[in-house]
């Protein structure tokens, strides 16, 4: 009926002209208001406050801490056994080589889930891990070293499921692109500490009381991320419908801006895996001592972590694009002149250069990462890098072991330097994302 016509039953008599005036003057009831928005399927709901990362930070320190230290005493157990270096690789491409089987699982588990239930399960993953490690002391032979596998993939599986959980909650807990930055840059120094922590603390152990005792340790600092989920809150998952039941994590490729994003992260890694690889190399070719060679390596993990430290300060003034781009170009520069260096000092001083341009990425790829992905399948992006970066780091170190044998170490710096100053373009063309 046209608005403003009137009704049969309000001109029909005056008694219902007056009923329908009263009705009128009566007070409308409430309107129903809707329920309110599930908390955590917004980043406002959860807010990335002080204590909120500082937890996530504490739960990854802990489960890293834990596989690091094993991944240092498993090997040395090992040699001290008598295996062979070859038994060694295998022994520590468990650890690697685990996260590729269950990266995508897990990146689901945390968008259904959240983060308590994921973290659980990555903190008794680990815990049996270490718990084998403890029963393979009193074991002996073949037993002794099949059980130190096992405790290699379970500390592998249960720190990725951790880290996956843990950078996708810190990534809805960001309420824009500059806090995600600032967020990521924290959580990217947890394993500059973790690798420290965990080796430095078994090793004092293992030289004092022996593996057993060592082991004991290590199965109890994942205690610190189940103590550090407190601070956390239980923010519910995603709900999974029907039809994304039926989608495919592989699906997500086809967003041309997360298959740049990918690349451009596989390539800086490729950068990270070639330096660890080749620089004891090109020492040993030069003969430095072992120590030179370790003082080397470690101006380049100060390097990252004083980068991270800094990056939270500076976030509101950093474009992620240009970030990447130049700090593509930069490691491209410092491959070209890393084998020309002609003493430590000189390598040491590259080496941090090329640590402060590789820590920048991962801040800037982690947020990008979340940006170009849905909410409900951040778990899923996630995984897809971790499985893009453990099978790297996996064979890569083959390639470069054959490559470097023909070739000498200084043309993997150049290839390398190429393939990443090449893919700085890139980069570049990232720049609808931020």
């Amino acid at each position: 009926m046209p608005e403003g016509e009137p009704t049969p039953a309000a001109s029909a008599t005056p008694v219902a002209s007056s009923a329908a005036a009263a009705a009128q003057t009566r007070p409308a009831p409430p309107a129903p208001t809707a329920p309110p928005a599930p908390a955590g399927h917004t980043r406002e709901a959860a807010g990335a406050s002080g204590p909120v990362i500082a937890a996530l930070v504490a739960g990854q320190l802990g489960l890293h801490s834990a596989m690091a230290g094993l991944r240092m005493a498993a090997p040395l157990q090992a040699l001290g056994d008598g295996y062979s270096t070859w038994a060694v690789g295998i022994l520590l491409a468990l650890f690697a080589a685990a996260p590729v089987l269950v990266s995508l699982p897990a990146g689901r588990l945390a968008d259904r889930h959240g983060y308590h239930r994921p973290v659980r399960y990555a903190v008794f993953v680990s815990s049996a891990g270490m718990l084998l490690a403890v029963l393979a002391t009193y074991a002996a032979g073949p037993m002794r070293f099949a059980l130190l596998c096992v405790a290699a993939a379970l500390a592998g599986a249960g720190a990725n499921t951790g880290m996956l959980t843990i950078q996708r909650s810190a990534g809805l807990a960001a309420r824009d692109g500059t806090e995600r930055v600032r967020v990521f840059s924290w959580l990217g120094i947890a394993p500059s500490f973790s690798n420290v922590l965990g080796p430095v603390a078994v090793g004092f152990t293992i030289d004092g009381y022996g593996f057993r005792a060592g082991y004991v340790l290590l199965l109890a600092l994942p205690l610190l991320t189940v103590l550090s989920a407190r601070r956390v809150p239980r923010l519910p998952g995603h709900a999974r419908s029907a039809a994304a039941g039926r989608r495919r994590a592989w699906d997500l490729l086809e967003s041309v801006e997360l298959r740049r994003l990918l690349v451009v992260n596989w390539l800086m890694s490729m950068g990270w895996d070639v330096h660890t690889f080749a620089v004891p190399v090109l020492g040993h070719e030069r003969g430095f001592d072992a120590s030179t060679i370790g003082l080397i390596l470690g101006s380049f993990t100060l390097a990252v972590t004083g980068v991270r430290v800094v990056i939270p300060l500076l976030a509101h003034r950093l474009r992620q694009t240009t970030v990447l781009h130049w700090a593509m170009i930069w490691a491209a520069a410092v491959f070209a002149a890393y084998p020309l260096a002609p003493n430590p000092w000189l390598m040491g001083t590259l080496a941090a250069a090329l640590g402060l341009a590789l820590g920048s990425v991962q801040p800037m790829i982690m947020s990008m990462l979340h940006q170009v992905t849905p909410d409900a399948r951040h778990g899923e992006a996630l995984a897809l890098r971790s499985m893009a970066m453990n099978t790297s780091s996996t064979l890569m170190p083959l390639l470069f072991g054959a490559t470097g044998a023909l070739v000498g170490a200084a043309a993997l710096f150049w290839a390398v330097g190429g393939a990443v100053g090449a893919g700085s373009r890139l980069a570049r063309r990232l720049g609808t994302v931020a």
